[in-house]
């Protein structure tokens, strides 16, 4: 279904859902930097969003229009300048250890081995050795990396970078997931099938996890959410919402010849090509 209009109605659709029982709720945000010229920058302008707790929601629009800034106010890692932000009931703020981020760059530790960088968290928390190096090696088996498990950062090729990365952002387990282009760097044929562990890997868990995703990959957000965002151009706002009506559980390889799929493709590539036309 898709659902559209002025910014007033996207907004009030958008915020519909209560805070106890959306994962993150975001109401008229508005984000902007300071220039190379000293002038102000508006990357956001009056964007609300509701992901119902266990949704996987994404965010899609043209390169600039917002989407990382908008990802990194939920994160905490921008300061809130207007409007509200709730992630899990609370105000966002960063380090919250039932929040997983996984972004773009890829942030492993240099001086540590790729069990040790998915098992950091865990370590954090104070999870036994023996227990955490379990859970990590489960997750780097996940993302296909298992026989990587010793190598470090500077032996890994970028795309292996991200798959420990994301599987770092997946050994807690999250009670949130936040994702920013998590599959950029990987080649097209890993790209369907590590998505295809992460669908396994959420559908498959007793509580379910939030997310909400970033990508410019149209094919990816809909076979991996519930509901897909749009953004118009800078200063990003909501331009419009589609919901993915394909059942679950999803076979990420399989769903791309599915006409259904290919419908929702064509109707929202069309109301992409608008906002990214040069």
């Amino acid at each position: 279904m898709l659902r559209t209009g002025h910014q007033p109605t996207a907004v009030d659709e958008l915020a519909e859902v209560s805070a106890p029982s959306a994962g993150v709720r975001i109401r008229h945000l508005s984000h902007g930097f300071i220039g190379p010229d000293g002038d102000h920058v508006a990357a956001v302008d009056d964007f609300s969003l509701a992901v119902p707790r266990g949704k996987f929601v994404s965010i899609i629009g043209p390169s600039g229009c917002g989407k990382t800034t908008v990802l990194n106010v939920v994160a905490g890692l921008e300061p809130l300048q207007t409007g509200e932000v709730s992630v899990l009931g609370k105000p966002a703020r960063a380090g919250r250890p039932e929040v997983s981020t996984s972004f773009a760059r890829d942030a492993l530790l240099p001086w540590r081995n790729a069990i040790e960088n998915v098992a950091l968290p865990l370590e954090l928390r104070g999870v036994p050795r023996k227990e955490r190096h379990e859970r990590a090696v489960e997750m780097l088996n996940l993302v296909g990396l298992g026989h990587a498990a010793r190598s470090y950062r500077g032996q890994l090729s970028q795309g292996m970078r991200q798959r420990v990365a994301l599987a770092r952002a997946l050994v807690s387990p999250p009670r949130l997931l936040l994702l920013d282009e998590p599959f950029a760097a990987l080649d097209s044929q890993t790209r369907v099938l590590v998505q295809g562990e992460l669908l396994r890997l959420l559908q498959s868990g007793a509580d379910a996890v939030t997310t909400l995703m970033v990508t410019h990959d149209l094919a990816e957000a809909i076979a991996l959410s519930d509901t897909v965002v749009l953004m118009g151009r800078r200063p990003g706002s909501v331009k419009a919402v589609f919901d993915i009506d394909l059942p679950r559980p999803r076979d990420a390889v399989a769903l791309r010849s599915d006409h259904r799929f290919t419908g929702l493709y064509e109707r929202i590539w069309q109301s992409l090509a608008e906002e990214v036309q040069l």
